[in-house]
């Protein structure tokens, strides 16, 4: 996948890395800029979710190493692909 297929734009401060994750299925990863302690000064990075090549759809992360759900890219951010789980109370408030 190229970088200009992907629905969003980097928010500032971020870009974002691909790698593969298995056959037809590419990882992609927000990385920031900035410096942390905690990691020596590398760049601290999360995963955004991932993407099919064959049947070009996204899905949402379970975590780093499990593929979720497929969802619309219209429901996604370009902080991540994970879908908040609401209860209808606190739908009624967004």
């Amino acid at each position: 996948m190229t970088i200009h297929e992907f629905p969003h734009s980097a928010p500032q401060g971020t870009y974002y890395e691909t790698e593969d994750f298995k056959r037809n299925v590419i990882a992609i990863w927000i990385a920031y800029d900035r410096e942390f302690d905690y990691n020596l000064g590398k760049p601290v990075s999360s995963i955004w979710g991932f993407y099919n090549t064959k049947t070009k759809e996204y899905f949402s992360p379970v975590n780093s190493k499990t593929i979720g759900k497929r969802v619309s890219v219209d429901d996604t951010t370009p902080y991540t692909a994970m879908i908040p789980k609401q209860t209808p109370l606190e739908s009624a408030f967004v």
